[in-house]
């Protein structure tokens, strides 16, 4: 409680001292400028007094010559009026059959001096068919219309060989999980499947066959090309799977876009 008294206290006294201070600063503007300057001693020194500038003289134009002034009258200008002569009439006279014939002959000498110049006939007179030259009129060259390469014919359809040389029984269990998972639309689970099966049977060459199938659906011609054509290394006495194997071969070319690579393939199936 006594701090918050103090507290109290000193704001009330604070105030008091400020409204103290503007009353004196107040008063204190009523002497400024009221009082006469102080006075300055010593020499040498200027005093400058608080006055108004002083405005600029008005020129004045001094008289002409020394001592003299000259005035000048003006007088208003008299209207000015012009004066029309009258246009005296041309008189028509009768052309003579003299003068007529003059007339022709100098309108035919400046026609025949503006040609020479000119060098070309006017475009009133026609040029005679002796003096005129003709140029030949040049024919645009026609453009012969090639008629587009007919396409390439397409390649007979693939058919994959459906028929195998008889497995052992934990390869072909595997091989037929593979056929009914490709059949059901799991070409993932089929692939992992025959790759199982190779481990089991490396040197198998159905099991690549069908292998190169597979990467065929997967979109992968490239890899399905070598899988066949590792099948058909394999197949030494198979001479059928050899045949289908170089097929696949010619399908796998034909699709990265290998004509030539395909009629080898399908040349060489052939042979079988």
């Amino acid at each position: 409680m006594k701090s918050s008294y103090f507290l109290y206290y000193m704001l009330i006294k604070r105030l008091l001292f400020i409204c103290s201070l503007s009353s004196f600063l107040a008063g204190c503007s009523e002497f400024f400028g009221s009082q006469p300057p102080a006075p300055v001693y010593g020499g040498g020194t200027t005093v400058y007094n608080k006055t108004a500038p002083s405005l600029p003289k008005p020129i004045t134009s001094e008289p002409i010559g020394q001592g003299s002034t000259e005035i000048v009258k003006t007088k208003p200008l008299k209207e000015f009026v012009p004066k029309a002569t009258p246009i005296e009439e041309l008189k028509t006279e009768p052309l003579t059959p003299e003068s007529e014939y003059q007339g022709q002959e100098s309108s035919a000498t400046e026609q025949e001096a503006s040609t020479s110049e000119q060098g070309s006939p006017s475009p009133n007179q026609e040029p005679s068919p002796a003096n005129s030259t003709q140029e030949p009129e040049v024919s645009a060259p026609k453009q012969e219309i090639v008629a587009p390469p007919p396409p390439p014919p397409p390649p007979p359809p693939f058919e994959p060989l459906e028929t195998f040389a008889p497995l052992s029984p934990a390869v072909s269990a595997l091989a037929s999980a593979a056929n009914q998972n490709s059949k059901s639309g799991n070409i993932e689970s089929a692939t992992t499947t025959i790759e199982r099966a190779i481990r089991i049977e490396p040197r198998n060459a159905t099991l690549y066959y069908k292998l190169a199938l597979l990467r065929l659906k997967q979109s992968k011609p490239r890899l399905a090309e070598d899988l066949a054509k590792k099948a058909a290394l394999l197949a030494s006495n198979d001479t059928q799977l050899k045949k289908h194997s170089w097929l696949l071969v010619a399908r796998a070319r034909e699709v990265q876009g290998d004509l030539k690579g395909g009629k080898e393939a399908r040349a060489k199936a052939n042979k079988f």
